[in-house]
């Protein structure tokens, strides 16, 4: 995600949040429920050649979209891949009990991290992502495993978070210290790039802006903690927050209040692209990454 060694995610800490938060995670998983639906809806308008035999969600947390995804396609075989054993352990929990005494469930529960997973080079016709790269340090790598495990015929779909997320909580920490209270996002040019390199090719993205409101500062802190998205970078301060530089947040934060509490922004962005090209089979250059006039230009 970032080459900023304090922006750098402690994958243990990641995994341990999460299965935490895995036992009441999906009532309090608002954004990811209304995004993870906007995903789905994306894959309405895709054409499929063939019905799919074999899809794979990363990250899929307590499952919720690998059981919509078995919902709609009665005859795949789903993979849920996640890199928390609690959030997969909920999600095994959700199958019928006589699908699980019988083993009758089309769909598997595998414990590993995005850039190494246990599946065959070009296995998947579907691999889905719904909020999960925005917890990757690595998107190359994980871009790199989408492409290798695609079928060249296959589709993947996404969403992660841009660098807007959050702004509002980081300007007010910023207010305070140097230190990493959020988490960065990587921006959507730079995906693009990266899935270009990884050999995938027609990549399209497009960004889509959410505002939640909350009551106070203390309640977003609590909401994020609650489903295991707090901060987990390397340049986090340890040990606890003093009084002082929290009140002074919630100063800081207060400047954004309106009508209907304190805002809270998420750029969500979410793109598809197609499985990697034979490699006599690729243009030169590759493709290119088709995004919205609206967003032409960095930050």
């Amino acid at each position: 995600m970032s080459t900023d060694s304090a922006a750098h995610l402690d994958k243990r800490k990641v995994s341990e949040a999460f299965s935490r938060a895995a036992a009441h995670y999906e009532p309090l998983a608002t954004l990811q429920n209304e995004v993870g639906d906007g995903l789905l809806e994306r894959l309405e308008i895709v054409n499929l050649l063939t019905p799919p035999q074999q899809i794979l969600d990363v990250g899929a947390g307590t499952g919720r979209i690998t059981r919509l995804l078995a919902q709609r396609y009665p005859k795949a075989q789903l993979y849920a891949a996640d890199i928390a054993r609690g959030m997969l352990q909920q999600a095994r929990q959700q199958i019928p009990w006589h699908q699980r005494l019988l083993r009758r469930s089309r769909q598997h529960f595998v414990q590993a991290d995005a850039t190494q997973l246990p599946f065959a080079t070009h296995s998947m016709d579907i691999i889905v992502s719904n909020l999960m790269l925005q917890w990757c340090n690595d998107f190359q790598a994980v871009a790199m495993e989408f492409a290798r495990i695609l079928k060249p015929d296959g589709i993947l779909l996404f969403s992660t978070l841009g660098p807007d997320t959050l702004k509002e909580l980081r300007q007010s920490w910023a207010t305070v210290d140097a230190d990493s209270h959020v988490n960065q996002f990587i921006d959507m040019h730079d995906i693009g790039d990266a899935l270009l390199h990884a050999g995938l090719h027609n990549p399209v993205m497009d960004v889509d802006w959410l505002t939640y409101h909350f009551p106070t500062v203390k309640d977003l802190m609590k909401d994020l903690k609650q489903i295991g998205a707090h901060n987990v970078t390397a340049g986090r301060a340890q040990g606890l927050t003093g009084k002082g530089k929290l009140q002074a947040v919630i100063q800081a934060y207060e400047t954004y209040r309106d009508a209907e509490g304190l805002p809270v922004s998420y750029e969500v962005i979410y793109g598809h692209a197609l499985g990697a090209l034979p490699k006599r089979e690729r243009l030169a250059p590759q493709g290119e990454v088709m995004i919205p006039i609206s967003q032409i230009g960095r930050r």
